[in-house]
């Protein structure tokens, strides 16, 4: 029997499901009498569509039917819409142009779908689907971030002259001239934030039917919360009250961002099992999931940063460029701006910032979130523009941040784009890092390896990151005559292990062994809302709507225990699983009063709900080091040694949040050295659309790693934790870089750019 509460390192409870194949994933649920669909997906990155003859597909066995736009259209099914539009710095509207579930006219990137078809099996809908017949005019293409505003480039949308969606901005314009025009220093950097694939273990999928005896919508899908799916589709798209659709996911194999959205092929699987009554599958193929799963990052950014005579920071000034691919994704705009913008300034002493971001369409992929959205972003810009000042100036890149650290006496701290940091000392975690490093020794360490051919580089990434906000959450636990205690939450984990976590601080709250706890999410009807897991919202948002129902539920169950112990409420209390009459030795324990009260027909014995609505965000902080070495013969990077201190407020379970860690930082190791998401210029084509041209990391890209936690409590979220799934992502891309350009140092290097390759460094080597 496991009981373990708030704080205490214990193993996932799922873990044993998962790892002996009890695990329930999309492709496991097969329903009666399902058929199978293909997409057939467009070949080119722009081409009008002439025309589509489905005749000789159509006639092949086992096909039941083939749908086009234009069947969608006809039965009035609304298009994907763009829930987060921004407004333009004048304060017009950005261009939203149309998203249907297949391609309308013209198709706008390779992998755009432009046919659906079912057959009674999956091998004969591809039969068919390589059996219609699709008349293109090929148009020109636009793939590259830079050059989408350009003169004479091909246009995506008629509608968005220049490419352009929007043009937002934030901050204090005039002060930051200013700043500019009075500075002793102005450093300037020009970055790429490349762009990457999400590549999930577990790729997309769905199965889509209809209830015979209500007609309702289902839809069986690998997701990350599913009452934001029913939401859209349902007030959206198909233009029904929510109550008449019904989304349910059971375990998913990864997300990082990319199973928030309602993607194309769940609204044509819908319309499609309405249309046959039959439940419809489909999964995605690796090959498709690279040109259809939503994308992340893909920003060219330039800034100035403008410095008094003593490095002492005195504004910012940054300009994006996003590309937002062919089709507004769910939130894509949001993700661009505001979802991250305002962590530029980092953990610094910034008076003044002024930040401009184009949106622009290309013939690529849609983008939107993806493991830490906007913040990754931010935070590579900043910490490698603090490298680059400290290198033009002479100065240490541990001087330069602690010359213009926010000191932790500051704290609540207001930045100049608008975040107020509730807690974080920034200073501690720098000094940690630097002693778990030995960064002090790194001399010695740099001189031995250039004994033996080495470029040895070590570098460093303060960061902070906003998470853990937005929407309510709300937690019902249902208490049965055993005292057996079922939790129903939206939040759907995706890997994280939300099942452990929950249940220690139910167990801490009531007393209860983790065999006494179930967990029920994924259902949007035994699930009254949920916010669905994104930004780091999970545990901080769930987990306090769990504290506070689980509070609620005590009181009320107080009551059967006074009647019990024939005591007044006023007098008893509770404390680790038991009700006592203050003062004395008379107990009940929850469990019997429980039973005590469980109704004759069976039902529940109590049934509380508590929601939390987080009123800001949380800021998680800390500090990345990284050690590498660069072969000189070849390039090659090796990651020798890496040390990570965080704040992450209280743990819940400082386990969890180690492993978090580390798989945030083998993610923003894949970013900065390995994972390159090339397209052609000229023909649009994904380059890297496989895993032989797709490089992801793995165990032994990495070194064991160093972690330790300062724990300073969030002062805004009741728990006092701080959201943590993302941050490994956000730290090591620029401790990494920073570590790749220190090794290039005494090459004249300033900066490079992501993903770091072994051919470009043996270039940059061998030009010397």
């Amino acid at each position: 029997m496991q009981k373990f509460g708030i704080g205490q390192g214990a193993t996932r409870v799922e873990d044993k499901r998962l790892t002996t194949g009890q695990g329930r994933y999309i492709d496991d649920i097969n329903l009666e009498g399902q058929a199978r669909a293909v997409f057939l997906r467009s070949p080119h990155a722009h081409a009008k569509i002439v025309a589509i003859d489905t005749e000789a597909a159509l006639s092949l066995p086992g096909v039941l039917g083939i749908y086009t736009v234009a069947d969608l259209k006809a039965d009035g099914i609304g298009d994907v819409p763009c829930l987060a539009p921004v407004k333009n710095q004048d304060e017009s509207s950005c261009v939203m142009p149309p998203r249907p579930a297949l391609a309308a006219g013209r198709v706008r990137h390779v992998g755009d779908a432009v046919a659906m078809i079912v057959a009674e099996t999956a091998m004969q809908a591809q039969d068919a689907a390589e059996a219609v017949w699709v008349e293109y005019e090929a148009l020109p293409a636009v793939v590259e971030t830079d050059k989408a505003m350009s003169a004479g480039v091909a246009q995506v949308w008629e509608q968005a002259p220049e490419n352009r969606c929007f043009n937002w901005g934030t901050g204090d314009a005039a002060a930051t001239t200013e700043a500019m025009n009075d500075a002793a220093h102005i450093v300037e950097l020009e970055l790429i934030n490349n762009r990457v694939v999400p590549t999930s273990i577990e790729t997309r999928g769905a199965i889509a039917t209809v209830e015979p005896e209500t007609g309702r919508l289902v839809l069986h899908v690998s997701c990350q919360g599913v009452h934001i799916m029913r939401r859209i589709l349902a007030t959206a798209i198909f233009d029904v009250a929510e109550a008449d659709i019904h989304v349910l996911c059971d375990d998913v194999g990864g997300g990082f961002g990319m199973k928030i959205f309602v993607f194309p092929e769940y609204v044509s699987l819908l319309y499609a099992a309405r249309k046959l009554q039959r439940p419809i599958k489909w999964i995605s193929e690796r090959n498709e999931a690279f040109v259809s799963d939503s994308h992340g990052r893909d920003h060219v950014t330039r800034m100035q940063l403008a410095l008094d005579k003593d490095a002492g920071i005195l504004g910012l000034k940054v300009n994006t460029t996003a590309n937002l691919g062919a089709y507004l994704s769910n939130f894509a705009p949001f993700v661009a701006t505001a979802a991250g913008v305002g962590m530029l300034v980092g953990c610094y002493k910034i008076p003044c910032a002024h930040v401009q971001v184009s949106g622009v369409f290309t013939n690529t992929t849609p983008v939107d979130a993806y493991r830490g959205a906007g913040r990754p972003e931010a935070i590579y810009a900043i910490e490698r523009l603090l490298d680059v000042t400290a290198y033009d100036l002479g100065l240490s890149p541990v001087e330069i941040r602690q010359r213009n650290f926010i000191p932790a006496q500051a704290m609540p701290y207001q930045t100049s784009l608008g975040a107020t940091y509730d807690s974080g000392e920034f200073q501690k975690n720098l000094d940690d890092a630097l002693e778990m490093s030995r960064w002090h020794d790194f001399e010695v360490r740099r001189e031995a390896a250039r004994a033996r051919g080495k470029l040895r580089g070590i570098g460093i990434a303060s960061y902070i990151e906003q998470c853990a906000g937005g929407a309510p959450e709300q937690a019902r636990l249902e208490v049965g005559g055993d005292g057996q205690v079922t939790l129903y939450i939206g939040t759907q984990s995706n890997g994280q292990g939300h099942e452990t976590a929950f249940r220690q601080i139910i167990s801490e709250r009531l007393g209860l062994t983790f065999e006494e706890i179930t967990i029920v999410t994924g259902d949007s009807d035994r699930i009254t809302s949920g916010g669905g897991t994104m930004g780091s919202r999970s545990v901080p948002v769930g987990g306090a709507a769990i504290n506070a129902a689980a509070f609620k539920l005590i009181e009320k169950a107080k009551e059967k225990a006074a009647e019990l112990m024939e005591s007044a409420v006023a007098d008893i209390e509770f404390e680790a699983g038991e009700y006592r009459i203050v003062g004395t030795d008379r107990t009940q324990s929850f469990q019997s009063v429980a039973q005590a009260a469980a109704p004759a027909d069976g039902g529940a014995s109590f049934d509380e709900s508590e929601t939390f609505a987080p009123t800001t965000s949380t800021y998680p902080n800390g500090t990345h080091i990284c050690e590498l070495e660069i072969d000189m013969g070849t390039g090659t990077v090796e990651v020798v040694d890496y040390s990570v201190v965080d704040d992450f407020g209280k743990a819940i379970n400082p386990l969890l949040l180690k492993g978090q860690v580390h798989g945030g930082i083998a993610q923003g190791l894949g970013q900065a050295l390995l994972e390159c998401c090339m397209y052609e210029p000229e023909s649009g084509q994904l380059l890297s659309a496989t895993f032989m041209d797709y490089t992801m990391p793995r165990a032994d890209d990495l070194p064991s790693i160093r972690f330790k936690r300062n724990e300073v409590p969030c002062t805004t979220n009741p728990l006092g934790i701080k959201g943590a799934g993302e941050a490994g992502a956000i730290g090591a891309p620029p401790a990494i870089i920073n570590a790749v350009v220190n090794a290039l140092a005494e090459f004249g290097v300033r900066h490079v750019d992501m993903p770091v390759r072994s051919a470009q460094l043996w270039q940059i080597i061998q030009a010397q």
